[in-house]
């Protein structure tokens, strides 16, 4: 049983990675677009402030906060295979309450949007551009009421352990913004990327109703606010809503910091996050979407060794996935970046994209970590103790956030030349990084700090409650991967500079294939020292996907321990 549950997890897992991989590209498409119109420039600084608030509004109302409150407790009455007919009703009455509480909220924002615009979230804006994000805020919060509907249906199909058309509801989100990108840009300018965003978010909704169908979905018409369960759910989403809100406000606060040290300072702020969430998605959250259901069963059959191994195994995949992957960020990141703008930034705005770019990449391990192991506590329908360590590491957050945007260019000159002299090439810190008021990558350095002891916090209590998380596996799993990333990174800094003594700066073309050379390196390279370190994990979740029939029992004990 454990075995065929573990092949089940690995198979959705590579289903969910392919389907957001593919979103991924889409996404690229748009990012080739948006570069050679926009660069980073006011009008997608205008974007993607104006997208901040209807981006809280999901996340917070109907977005993660609901589904990770939902899930456990519709999980149980699938688990406990009791009355669907109750089942039912509760998934109404979430839907109904979510979308009358997000109309309100949308309709509050509307009207508001001169104000929190520029008072909240872009003081530092000039009138054009404020009213340009007043604009945009205005369309993209069409995009919320679908989502507080689609939102939930994504986690009652999780609750069924289908992933195919949830995962396929990103991707038909990129197509719709794919579409404005293409078609409604020359139109409406910058507004046809938000006109875009809400064809999207209804394509998203549309994907997943056969699914519906298919499960034999049943709605009533009823706010249910006399329902037991339902309270029960917003119980356990109250303290989910405000971790979020924690994590989104140090956003908004990098947000605010970064429009008053120059144009485009935003926009590199979230061109490294956008950058930095294409690994991320594809690993992180596609692990922590397929395993969350498995938990919610665990624990509500309280088989407290199989939650530890279930979750154990989905950190260790995630450790072996995103430390090569940030290593690897952070030493093509600037052939990357030269791949995706195309010439659309002068120098100055590519290094303050690699700047943020390096920084977040250091955390993309532990954002994706944090995706399994919050959801660990959620499984257990705790809510709580997650919020505890988000406030903290929204302090070191917060901290590090004034900390480091007023590190002045003389002291990170420093330090940079300390670098460069010890490691003979620049790691993290350049001097041409710097805006004349402020130090942008040191926003993201922040906020992968505090993500850091986020992580590092949840597992301490974890560890306590449930007897351990199988230490050792993973203790061996970061130093292989970490000893494999490194001789990685050596491969690919020798790779580059053959490269450019040889070849040099030669356009597109080249920097495509110079890219595709570098990461080829480093893949091999990677999986060569693994092999040499015997790191067992890639053979046996290999073993589980594709080999069924002649897997040993030996290796099938050992993998349930993945």
């Amino acid at each position: 049983m454990t075995s065929q549950r573990n092949r089940q997890i690995a198979r959705s897992t590579l289903i969910v990675m392919f389907a957001f991989g593919l979103a991924k590209v889409i996404s690229l498409a748009q990012t080739f677009i948006i570069a050679d119109v926009f660069g980073a420039g006011e009008e997608w600084d205008s974007f993607v402030t104006a997208n901040r608030l209807p981006e809280i509004i999901v996340t917070l109302i109907s977005g993660g906060a609901l589904a990770n409150a939902f899930i456990p407790v519709f999980t149980g009455y699938i688990t406990r295979d009791e009355d669907k007919t109750s089942a039912w009703r509760l998934a109404s009455h979430v839907i109904n309450t979510l979308f009358v509480v997000t109309g309100i909220v949308s309709i509050i924002v509307f009207f508001t949007a001169p104000w929190l615009v520029g008072n909240v979230v872009a003081p530092g804006f000039n009138p054009a551009e404020r009213a340009q994000t007043v604009e945009l805020m205005r369309i993209l919060l069409l995009s919320t009421m679908i989502f507080s509907v689609s939102g939930i249906v994504m986690g009652i199909l999780q609750s069924h352990n289908h992933f195919l058309l949830p995962a396929l509801a990103p991707i038909m989100f990129d197509l719709g913004i794919l579409f404005g990108v293409a078609f409604l840009i020359p139109v409406f300018g910058v507004s046809g990327v938000a006109m875009g965003a809400v064809i999207g978010a209804a394509l998203h909704f549309a994907v997943q109703v056969p699914g519906l169908i298919r499960f034999k979905a049943q709605w009533t018409p009823q706010l249910g606010l006399s329902d037991p369960m339902l309270w029960k759910v917003i119980r356990l989403m109250l303290p989910r809503m405000a971790g979020l809100g924690v994590f989104t406000f140090n956003f908004l606060v990098m947000n605010n910091i970064a429009s008053r040290l120059g144009t485009g300072a935003v926009a590199a702020l979230d061109w490294g996050w956008r950058l930095m969430q294409i690994p991320q998605t594809i690993l992180g959250t596609a692990m922590g979407i397929v395993i969350f259901p498995t938990l919610a069963a665990l624990s509500e059959l309280g088989d407290e060794n199989g939650k530890r191994d279930a979750m154990s195994g989905a950190l260790r995949f995630i450790l072996i996935a995103t430390i090569p992957s940030s290593v690897g960020l952070i030493f093509v990141g600037r052939p990357l970046i030269s791949l995706l703008e195309r010439g659309a930034f002068d120098a100055t705005a590519s290094a303050l994209v690699y700047s943020t770019l390096q920084f977040f990449a250091l955390g993309l391990i532990v954002h994706s970590a944090l995706e399994v192991v919050a959801r660990s506590f959620y499984a257990d329908k705790d809510t709580v103790t997650p919020l505890w360590a988000a406030i903290g590491g929204a302090t070191i957050n917060l901290i590090g956030t004034f900390i480091f945007s007023n590190v002045n260019a003389a002291q990170v000159y420093i330090v940079q030349d300390v670098m460069l002299k010890a490691a003979n090439i620049p790691l993290a810190i350049d001097v041409d990084f710097l805006r004349a008021t402020g130090f942008v990558g040191g926003l993201a350095l922040a906020n992968s700090l505090g993500v850091m002891f986020e992580v590092g916090f949840l597992l301490v209590i974890l560890r306590r409650r449930w007897h351990g998380v199988n230490d050792n596996a993973l203790a061996s799993t970061v130093i292989k991967t970490t000893t494999a990333s490194v001789v990685m990174a050596v491969v690919i800094v020798i790779t580059n500079l053959i490269w450019n003594n040889i070849v040099g700066n030669s356009g597109f073309i080249m920097t495509v294939v110079q890219l595709g050379v570098e990461v080829g390196a480093g893949v091999l390279t990677f999986l060569l020292v693994a092999w040499l370190l015997k790191m067992e994990e890639l053979k046996m979740l290999l073993t589980l996907i594709f080999n069924r029939d002649e897997a040993t029992p030996d290796a099938l004990q050992e993998a349930a321990k993945l």
